[in-house]
Protein backbone atom coordinates (compact mmCIF):
# COMPACT_ATOMS: atom_id res chain seq x y z
CA UNK A 1 0.00 0.00 0.00
CA UNK A 2 1.39 3.47 -1.24
CA UNK A 3 1.53 6.38 1.61
CA UNK A 4 -0.77 7.83 -0.13
CA UNK A 5 -3.52 4.85 0.16
CA UNK A 6 -2.41 4.65 3.51
CA UNK A 7 -3.19 8.15 4.61
CA UNK A 8 -6.27 8.15 2.84
CA UNK A 9 -7.19 5.24 4.63
CA UNK A 10 -5.95 6.76 8.10
CA UNK A 11 -7.62 9.84 7.31
CA UNK A 12 -11.13 7.79 6.21
CA UNK A 13 -10.56 5.79 9.44
CA UNK A 14 -10.79 8.60 11.43
CA UNK A 15 -13.62 9.94 9.74
CA UNK A 16 -15.65 6.69 10.21
CA UNK A 17 -14.94 6.84 14.48
CA UNK A 18 -16.38 10.72 14.55
CA UNK A 19 -19.53 9.52 12.63
CA UNK A 20 -20.04 6.17 14.42
CA UNK A 21 -19.72 8.25 18.35
CA UNK A 22 -22.37 11.14 16.54
CA UNK A 23 -24.67 8.14 15.36
CA UNK A 24 -24.29 6.25 18.22
CA UNK A 25 -24.69 9.86 20.63
CA UNK A 26 -27.72 10.84 18.67
CA UNK A 27 -29.30 7.27 19.04
CA UNK A 28 -28.81 7.47 22.66
CA UNK A 29 -30.10 10.57 23.46
CA UNK A 30 -33.23 10.47 20.78
CA UNK A 31 -34.41 7.41 20.15
CA UNK A 32 -35.62 4.34 21.46
CA UNK A 33 -33.43 1.73 22.27
CA UNK A 34 -33.92 -2.42 23.24
CA UNK A 35 -30.80 -3.78 24.02
CA UNK A 36 -28.07 -1.46 24.40
CA UNK A 37 -25.77 -3.83 22.52
CA UNK A 38 -27.96 -4.18 19.52
CA UNK A 39 -28.64 -0.39 19.50
CA UNK A 40 -24.92 0.18 19.45
CA UNK A 41 -24.29 -2.59 16.62
CA UNK A 42 -26.57 -1.20 14.68
CA UNK A 43 -25.11 2.45 14.91
CA UNK A 44 -21.54 0.63 13.93
CA UNK A 45 -23.75 -0.93 10.77
CA UNK A 46 -25.14 2.59 10.03
CA UNK A 47 -21.76 4.32 10.60
CA UNK A 48 -19.80 2.02 8.16
CA UNK A 49 -22.68 2.54 5.54
CA UNK A 50 -22.67 5.94 5.76
CA UNK A 51 -18.65 6.96 5.64
CA UNK A 52 -18.72 4.47 2.81
CA UNK A 53 -21.43 6.07 0.80
CA UNK A 54 -20.01 9.26 1.92
CA UNK A 55 -16.19 9.00 1.27
CA UNK A 56 -17.61 7.07 -2.26
CA UNK A 57 -19.47 10.16 -3.37
CA UNK A 58 -16.57 12.71 -2.89
CA UNK A 59 -14.22 10.19 -4.56
CA UNK A 60 -12.01 9.88 -1.26
CA UNK A 61 -12.14 5.92 -1.99
CA UNK A 62 -11.56 5.54 -5.54
CA UNK A 63 -8.18 4.79 -5.80
CA UNK A 64 -8.26 1.93 -3.56
CA UNK A 65 -9.07 -1.27 -5.03
CA UNK A 66 -12.45 -2.88 -4.51
CA UNK A 67 -10.84 -5.69 -2.25
CA UNK A 68 -8.93 -2.86 -0.59
CA UNK A 69 -12.79 -0.90 0.16
CA UNK A 70 -14.07 -3.89 1.11
CA UNK A 71 -11.08 -4.99 3.66
CA UNK A 72 -11.69 -1.33 5.01
CA UNK A 73 -15.83 -1.83 5.56
CA UNK A 74 -14.44 -4.84 7.14
CA UNK A 75 -12.43 -2.97 9.46
CA UNK A 76 -14.94 -0.80 10.37
CA UNK A 77 -17.44 -3.16 11.43
CA UNK A 78 -14.84 -5.09 13.55
CA UNK A 79 -14.23 -1.24 15.43
CA UNK A 80 -17.58 -1.11 15.44
CA UNK A 81 -18.39 -4.26 17.17
CA UNK A 82 -15.47 -3.93 19.91
CA UNK A 83 -17.02 -0.62 20.61
CA UNK A 84 -20.60 -1.39 21.37
CA UNK A 85 -19.02 -4.39 23.48
CA UNK A 86 -15.91 -2.54 25.15
CA UNK A 87 -17.37 0.71 25.96
CA UNK A 88 -21.69 1.18 26.03
CA UNK A 89 -22.52 -2.36 26.67
CA UNK A 90 -19.75 -3.14 29.28
CA UNK A 91 -20.67 0.43 30.87
CA UNK A 92 -24.35 -0.56 30.93
CA UNK A 93 -23.76 -4.40 32.46
CA UNK A 94 -20.28 -4.26 34.48
CA UNK A 95 -20.70 -4.98 38.26
CA UNK A 96 -17.02 -3.85 38.02
CA UNK A 97 -18.04 -0.65 37.15
CA UNK A 98 -21.12 0.00 39.66
CA UNK A 99 -18.49 -0.85 42.29
CA UNK A 100 -16.33 1.99 41.35
CA UNK A 101 -19.25 4.51 41.21
CA UNK A 102 -20.69 3.26 44.22
CA UNK A 103 -17.54 4.05 46.05
CA UNK A 104 -17.05 7.18 44.62
CA UNK A 105 -20.56 8.11 45.72
CA UNK A 106 -19.87 6.89 49.47
CA UNK A 107 -17.21 9.34 49.29
CA UNK A 108 -14.03 6.74 48.27
CA UNK A 109 -14.75 3.84 50.63
CA UNK A 110 -17.17 0.87 51.76
CA UNK A 111 -16.88 -1.60 54.64
CA UNK A 112 -15.96 -5.32 52.99
CA UNK A 113 -18.42 -7.05 55.16
CA UNK A 114 -21.24 -4.79 54.00
CA UNK A 115 -20.80 -5.73 49.97
CA UNK A 116 -23.56 -8.15 49.46
CA UNK A 117 -25.52 -5.60 51.32
CA UNK A 118 -25.11 -3.26 48.45
CA UNK A 119 -25.47 -5.82 45.76
CA UNK A 120 -28.81 -7.03 46.90
CA UNK A 121 -30.73 -3.72 48.26
CA UNK A 122 -28.61 -1.14 46.11
CA UNK A 123 -27.53 -2.69 43.06
CA UNK A 124 -30.75 -4.93 41.64
CA UNK A 125 -32.81 -2.06 42.31
CA UNK A 126 -30.72 0.76 41.05
CA UNK A 127 -29.87 -0.80 37.85
CA UNK A 128 -33.18 -2.59 37.44
CA UNK A 129 -31.12 -5.58 37.11
CA UNK A 130 -34.07 -8.49 36.96
CA UNK A 131 -36.15 -6.41 34.42
CA UNK A 132 -32.71 -5.34 31.94
CA UNK A 133 -31.38 -8.83 31.78
CA UNK A 134 -35.25 -9.96 31.38
CA UNK A 135 -35.82 -7.49 28.87
CA UNK A 136 -32.63 -8.56 27.20
CA UNK A 137 -33.61 -12.16 26.97
CA UNK A 138 -37.03 -12.08 25.24
CA UNK A 139 -35.43 -9.46 22.99
CA UNK A 140 -33.01 -11.95 22.16
CA UNK A 141 -35.58 -14.88 21.77
CA UNK A 142 -34.25 -16.85 24.83
CA UNK A 143 -36.78 -16.90 26.65
CA UNK A 144 -40.67 -15.85 26.75
CA UNK A 145 -43.48 -14.21 29.30
CA UNK A 146 -46.11 -17.34 29.59
CA UNK A 147 -48.71 -15.43 32.24
CA UNK A 148 -46.61 -15.15 35.32
CA UNK A 149 -43.75 -17.48 34.27
CA UNK A 150 -40.61 -17.21 32.50
CA UNK A 151 -39.51 -19.86 30.14
CA UNK A 152 -36.64 -20.85 28.19
CA UNK A 153 -36.92 -21.60 24.69
CA UNK A 154 -34.78 -23.81 22.28
CA UNK A 155 -32.88 -21.45 21.52
CA UNK A 156 -32.46 -20.45 25.35
CA UNK A 157 -32.17 -24.36 26.12
CA UNK A 158 -28.93 -24.04 23.42
CA UNK A 159 -27.23 -21.63 24.44
CA UNK A 160 -27.34 -22.40 28.47
CA UNK A 161 -26.33 -25.93 27.54
CA UNK A 162 -23.34 -24.19 25.53
CA UNK A 163 -22.40 -21.50 28.24
CA UNK A 164 -22.63 -24.73 30.81
CA UNK A 165 -20.53 -26.58 28.79
CA UNK A 166 -18.15 -23.87 28.32
CA UNK A 167 -18.40 -23.04 31.98
CA UNK A 168 -17.54 -26.28 32.99
CA UNK A 169 -14.52 -27.46 30.95
CA UNK A 170 -12.76 -24.12 29.85
CA UNK A 171 -13.25 -21.39 32.75
CA UNK A 172 -9.68 -21.14 34.29
CA UNK A 173 -9.64 -23.75 37.17
CA UNK A 174 -7.25 -21.55 39.36
CA UNK A 175 -9.10 -17.95 39.52
CA UNK A 176 -8.07 -15.54 41.93
CA UNK A 177 -11.04 -14.78 44.67
CA UNK A 178 -10.40 -12.89 47.35
CA UNK A 179 -6.54 -14.10 47.92
CA UNK A 180 -7.60 -17.58 47.18
CA UNK A 181 -7.43 -19.42 44.15
CA UNK A 182 -10.40 -21.65 43.05
CA UNK A 183 -12.52 -23.90 40.52
CA UNK A 184 -15.78 -22.45 42.39
CA UNK A 185 -17.33 -20.50 39.27
CA UNK A 186 -16.83 -23.58 36.77
CA UNK A 187 -19.94 -24.64 38.54
CA UNK A 188 -21.89 -22.37 40.58
CA UNK A 189 -24.55 -25.15 41.28
CA UNK A 190 -22.26 -27.29 42.48
CA UNK A 191 -23.12 -26.76 46.23
CA UNK A 192 -26.69 -24.92 45.31
CA UNK A 193 -29.21 -24.57 47.63
CA UNK A 194 -32.70 -26.62 47.20
CA UNK A 195 -35.36 -25.25 45.33
CA UNK A 196 -37.78 -23.15 47.30
CA UNK A 197 -40.65 -24.00 45.16
CA UNK A 198 -40.27 -21.19 42.83
CA UNK A 199 -40.74 -23.41 39.35
CA UNK A 200 -43.94 -22.96 37.15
Amino acid sequence: MTINKLWRTSLATAIFLIILLLTYGVHARYFSVNVVLYGAIFDGLLASVLTTVLLWQTRWLKQLGKFERLQLFLIWLLMSYAFAISVPTVIDRSLSFYLLEKLQQRGGGIQLARFDEIFVREYMPEHRLMQIRLTEQIASGTVVLDNNCVRLTQRGQQIAGFSRYFRQHFLPRQRLLMGEYSDVLTDPFRHGKPSSGYEC
